[in-house]
Order: C-alpha cells, then structure tokens, then sequence
C-alpha cells in the first residue's frame, strides 16, 4: 500500500498537500472543505501585526495615540476591511481544532518584533499546533542595509520564540542577500521550519484613473521552479523542514518538491482556480507516480534529486547554468 504521509514540524500529516494562509481558510466551513478534500494540514488565513497591536476597532485612535506608527500612517490603514480581530482569530482557532482531524497552523503577518508577540501564547493556548510567521516586509528605506532588516527578521523569531513552545516555521521571500545564511540564523534562532518562498505584492499602475491597482496575481506553474532550486541546496544543509509553495499547481510539482527536500507543498492559487475536488486529483498523481517508481512512502524518495551529498553546490549551479545557455539555440 502505497504511504502518502508526512512529517512537517514534528506534525504527522495524511500527505504532503498543505492549503496555504489565505482567505480559503478563513472560515470553519472552508476549512472543513478542504479536509474532505484530502489535504494533509491547513495555515490558517493570516491575523497582521497591524491588527494585534492596533485592535482592528481603534485603528485610528490608536494611532493617533502614539501605538508605535506615525499619525501619518493612519489613513493607510483606516479604510481596510478586517474580517476579524485578535479575539475572533483565537476562536477560529479553537473551532478548527474542535472541527478538524487534520494539522491546523496559525500564521501572523507581521513586520517587527514587539509587545504583539506575546499573543503566540494566546495562540498556543487556543489549541494551533503550530506557527507561521509570515515575515512581509519590503524595505523602503535607501539607508538601511541587508545586515539591518535581516536583524528584524531575526528579532521576531527570537522574540516568538521565547513565548512559545510551538513549531515555527518562518515563511520567507527570495530577495535576500544570502538566503543559505538566512535559513541557517534562523534556524539558530529557533525556528523548526522555513516556507520558501513568500511572493511580495507587486502594484500596477491604472494609467485611467492615475492611481494604484491593488490586484492580486495568482501563481503560474513555472514559480515552482524557485523554491524548487532554493530548497535543493539547502535539504539536508541546514536542520530545518522545508514547505515548499508558490506554483504548485499538480501532483508531478508535488513529486519534484519532495525530490527537492520538501516536507510538505503548500497550495492556494491552483484551489482558486479548480476549486477544493483539484487536490483529489493532485493526489492521485502523487501516488500514481509513486507507484509507477515502485517508491512505498514519501520518505523513499525525499531530498532524492538534493545537492546534500553534492560537495560544491554553487559549482554544481554556475555548470548547469552555462550548460543550458551554451546549449540554446
């Protein structure tokens, strides 16, 4: 019998097939869709540090009171619509876990470090099973070096890390310096896993109305191919479990992830689009694969197609890159 479970942050999961932070976990009536559906976990759509430190409520006042924002800032954040605050958000976390067999993963978006860190606890409590801090931060700021906001990075892990006895898994973006020596502080700073990679909001131009289009892009296949690579030279380099996502639209780029190294593929844009029944299908791949491989279990062949036994990575990807422009025609 072929075996489709997995272990991601110490959890047991049915599968590698993880629903990503995202309005399709939202509710407890998405959440349970997506279980019949056969996905192995679910994070949890996202609460902001915004809404933590500001209450989703007082906004204004707040901020005008001197919460840690410039009162500039307030109009930013006064006309978004919060779907819940931090009290609602740890009972959506009680209900799923009251509601679900399945892994549930709470996840934070935040920026900084701070007072609103102690709600991991409050998380905690709430009965997640683990944390995704979802670090979005876009540097703006021509005076601030790399060193600067990787130390905000590694700030927050730490400070969660101290109010916590959760997993951790830390969800990154590509724009780093150094993203090996990355993964490796933060690893060192307590995380138990990395999510790569987070993909940063990208505004459009509306040339009409000469304002800001706030669109949403979903992924395209060929995103997978970043994390893909990314995940390869770390698998087994740094002690960490790798969520692989971004791109992962069918059971062949599930396949390659645990190739790569992956724990588990996290999954949103391809549910958008083919709604839950498409993970159902994913799996059937999975296994069908699998068995045409003659693999048992998903641990057969994880890290399989890695760099981990590869003495000199970056030799290895300067040779693959001049072999596939000096073999283009």
């Amino acid at each position: 019998m072929t075996d489709l479970s997995t272990t991601w942050l110490g959890l047991k999961l049915r599968n590698p097939i993880v629903v990503s932070s995202s309005s399709l976990t939202g509710s407890l009536d998405k959440l349970k869709e997506a279980e019949a559906a056969g996905v192995g976990g679910v994070v949890l759509k996202s609460i902001f540090e915004e809404q933590l430190t500001l209450e989703a409520q007082e906004i204004e006042s707040k901020l005008q009171a001197g919460a840690g924002f410039q009162e500039a800032t307030s109009s930013y954040f006064a006309d978004i619509p919060m779907d819940y605050g931090p009290a609602d958000y740890l009972k959506l976390i009680g209900d799923a876990k009251k509601g679900l067999k399945i892994p549930v993963v709470a996840s934070i978006n935040c920026i900084s470090a701070g007072s609103w860190s102690e709600y991991a606890k409050k998380i905690e409590g709430a009965g997640a099973d683990a944390i995704e801090l979802n670090l979005y931060f876009l540097p703006t700021d021509p005076k601030r070096s790399g060193g600067d906001i990787e130390k905000v990075y590694l700030d927050v892990v730490h400070d969660v890390r101290k109010r916590t006895r959760l997993p951790i898994s830390v969800k990154l973006h590509p724009f780093l310096t150094s993203i090996p020596h990355m993964v490796a502080r933060i690893a060192e700073a307590g995380a138990n896993g990395v999510t790569l990679f987070n993909r940063f909001y990208q505004p459009n131009f509306d040339v009409d109305k000469l304002e800001i289009a706030n669109t949403l892009q979903l992924s395209r296949p060929e995103d997978a191919l970043l994390p893909l690579r990314w995940i390869a030279i770390l698998y087994g380099r740094v002690k960490v479990d790798f969520a692989a996502t971004s791109g992962i639209h069918d059971g062949r780029a599930v396949v390659k992830m645990i190739l790569a190294g992956a724990s588990v593929t996290q999954v949103a844009s391809v549910i958008f689009k083919h709604k839950t029944q498409h993970v159902g299908e994913m799996l059937r791949e999975l296994e069908g694969w699998m068995k045409e491989k003659e693999y048992a279990s998903v641990a057969d062949f994880r890290g399989m197609l890695s760099q981990k036994s590869n003495p000199d990575p970056a030799a290895f990807e300067r040779a693959q890159y001049i072999k596939t422009l000096v073999g283009h025609d």
